[in-house]
């Protein structure tokens, strides 16, 4: 697997041209690449800090160089926590954020706090969606106990759109934390989104809210050439991301007309979200195995070398230590590494 050097230099700078246009501040997230190299992109193009989503991602991006993080998900973690807390305690200019969406969060926070209290982000999810409190009630509720347990600071409202398929439904949700902010009665609150396949939506709806507005998105930085090249925005908006990620493998074998088999796997390239798209006309991949793809079309031979694009770039940088950095021309100009 190759990351083009153009493609990822002009995701990094639409992103943050982007929501430096609508008032908004980006946390990219770096459980897409977890690299040094491209997180240090991210904050040099002016992002606020970087997301993860475990303690164990913070611990990298620190050593990355982000002086503020934002942990995704209510940390429950005792190890990580611990680890939060003495990094608090180490540097005062240190800042962390994580999520909360019950008492019984406030209440883990609380027990492994230190001199320096855990900032929370209480979190509003929705029907069907993945965690945060279903009700404005529970939210509040939530918000309440924070406010009264030492060792604990609210500062603000969560949510994760991603799973919700309209634009009508994201409107809908994000008035719903708008609503949540205006009830949280804190100062300077922060409301964070998802912002990878509605952020144009976001960066409608959300102009006027009283808050410092967090985008989380993260796959944005390479981009793809399918599940999100389907999906994003960028599809109802001036303007376009470039997939910058591609994997290249020989053809091993043709053991039928019309198949070849690919020295491409699972432990290459991801499937979870699509298979990998091949840049050659007529070739498409039907199936993968551990170390091999099937793949169907006419005029394949052994030893043919074929570029693909991937489809759910956090699923691919996973499988790779390290990846070249090339040109327009495929020169090696650099190293990218990654630490999952």
């Amino acid at each position: 697997m190759v990351v083009r050097q153009d493609a990822l230099a002009h995701n990094v700078a639409t992103m943050a041209a982007f929501a430096r246009d609508h008032g908004l501040e980006l946390a990219p997230h770096a459980k897409t690449h977890m690299s040094a190299e491209i997180a240090a992109l991210q904050l040099r193009a002016g992002a606020w800090g970087l997301t993860v989503a475990t303690p164990r991602q913070a611990r990298a991006a620190r050593k990355f160089g982000a002086d503020r993080i934002m942990a995704a998900n209510q940390v429950v973690d005792p190890a990580g926590l611990a680890w939060a807390a003495g990094e608090l305690e180490r540097d005062p200019s240190f800042e962390f954020l994580s999520f909360a969406d019950s008492v019984a969060g406030i209440g883990i926070l609380a027990r492994h706090a230190g001199s320096r209290p855990f900032r929370v982000l209480v979190e509003l999810g929705h029907e069907g969606g993945r965690a945060g409190c279903r009700s404005l009630d529970d939210l509040l509720a939530v918000v309440a106990c924070a406010q009264e347990t030492p060792g604990v600071e609210p500062v603000g409202v969560a949510g994760y759109e991603g799973a919700l398929k309209t634009a009508d439904d994201v409107r809908k949700y994000l008035d719903a934390l708008r609503e949540a902010v205006e009830y949280l009665r804190v100062r300077h609150p922060i409301l964070t989104v998802g912002g990878s396949q509605w952020f144009d939506v976001i960066g409608r709806e959300l102009v006027a809210t009283q808050a410092r507005i967090l985008l989380r998105s993260g796959a944005y930085v390479t981009h793809d050439d399918g599940y999100y090249r389907e999906r994003t925005p960028f599809n109802r908006m001036a303007g376009e991301l470039r997939p910058a990620l591609e994997v290249w493998a020989h053809v091993l074998s043709t053991p039928e007309p019309g198949l070849a088999v690919v020295g491409m796997g699972k432990r290459d390239a991801p499937y979870d979200e699509g298979l990998p798209v091949a840049r050659r006309a007529g070739v498409t991949v039907t199936k993968m195995q551990d170390q091999h793809a099937l793949v169907r079309g006419d005029g394949l031979e052994v030893g043919d070398l074929l570029a693909f694009g991937i489809s759910h770039p956090c699923t691919a940088f996973d499988k790779w230590r390290e990846l070249p950095l090339v040109d327009q021309d495929y020169r090696v100009v650099g190293t990218i590494h990654t630490d999952f």
